[in-house]
């Protein structure tokens, strides 16, 4: 009976645990969806500095050349892990990783009136490819085979491979930022500066408040501000070619790199939220059942472990021990006995 209690308290434990991280992964799917929804898709060249949603086509930055590590195989992003398989003292085997990585190198996505750079650090990846096969080398010698096969009852080693394919068209979710912008930004403002010092008699005219013939730290402050919002202004009006960067979020948003559009990034989402939302009943009911039968062990045991009275076995139906009368009718009947039998 105890064990069977611990076995309840473990389940109880157990459902109890997963549907509180189901509803967090619920509420997770929830916040995505809304941040996937809400995010305007942007042209490249149009698009506002910070959080953005793009499409493209991806492909390698000028003479960049990008070959996956395990099959060779041209790409833009590449991930990999090598796990080797292990048996324990009892003769149960399992896989272990051994090695693994990811690609960090920048590639393009270009859409009909612009390009920039993903820097894929830190995003999460919804690969083109995903394929797993088995050796007996801790590097594989080839790619993974066309068809599929038992191989895992066979080889000592694991290969997985995901990857991005050139040529791909993507949606972007991350943080897009400008370095070009921002440097020639700052450049035109020192050039501003510069030139305002040469003319010190109109720099004191425009700055110098108290008029005391010159700019302290606030009135140079002042100064430089003037300098970059001009600065500012000349770049937003000038037509020149930037390279912008999408990266990972600084907010704390989802940094989502995927060959789907926006209606099939949403329908993926929701379809999350869906799942994470029968999960959480599921293991909710789960445990409410588990604490049910739990509730009904206890009581059983506490049953069995009271003490039975002779009195509490009588009210059952069960004949208690003989009294004092019946003994001494017993004794009285016994004589008779022997004369019939005489």
């Amino acid at each position: 009976m105890q064990e069977g209690v611990q076995y309840y308290w473990a389940l109880a434990a157990a459902s109890a645990i997963a549907a509180a991280y189901a509803t967090h992964r619920l509420f997770v799917s929830i916040g995505r969806d809304r941040v996937v929804t809400d995010t305007p898709l942007a042209r490249i060249r149009s698009a506002a500095q910070g959080y953005a949603r793009i499409e493209g086509r991806a492909r390698l930055a000028a003479s960049e050349i990008l070959a996956a590590p395990l099959s060779g195989r041209p790409c833009v992003w590449w991930d990999f892990e090598i796990s080797i398989k292990e048996t324990d003292s009892r003769g149960n085997s399992h896989w272990s990783p051994l090695e693994s990585a990811s690609s960090v190198t920048p590639f393009m996505l270009t859409d009909l009136d612009g390009q920039c750079l993903v820097g894929p650090v830190g995003a999460e990846v919804t690969p083109t490819n995903l394929d797993t096969w088995f050796g007996d080398t801790p590097r594989p010698y080839a790619g993974p085979p066309q068809q599929e096969w038992l191989g895992s009852l066979e080889h000592n080693y694991r290969y997985t491979e995901r990857l991005l394919g050139p040529g791909v068209r993507l949606s972007v979710l991350g943080e897009l930022r400008s370095h070009a912008e921002e440097q020639e930004v700052d450049a035109d403002a020192r050039a501003l500066l510069a030139t305002w010092k040469a003319d010190q008699t109109a720099l004191l005219a425009r700055f110098d408040r108290d008029h005391d013939g010159k700019l302290d730290s606030q009135e140079w402050d002042a100064a430089r501000e003037a300098a970059r919002a001009q600065a500012q202004g000349g770049v937003a009006n000038a037509r020149i070619e930037r390279i912008s960067v999408v990266g990972q979020p600084t907010h704390g948003q989802p940094f989502l790199i995927a060959p789907l559009d926006g209606a099939q990034l949403t329908h993926r989402e929701r379809r999350n939220e869906l799942l994470f939302l029968a999960a959480a009943i599921l293991f909710l009911a789960l445990t409410v059942w588990t604490l049910h039968k739990l509730r009904q062990s206890v009581e059983v045991s506490a049953c069995v472990a009271q003490p039975v009275s002779y009195g509490d076995v009588r009210g059952w139906g069960v004949p208690g021990p003989p009294g004092p009368g019946v003994n001494a009718m017993r004794s009285s009947l016994k004589p008779s006995m022997k004369v019939d039998r005489a």
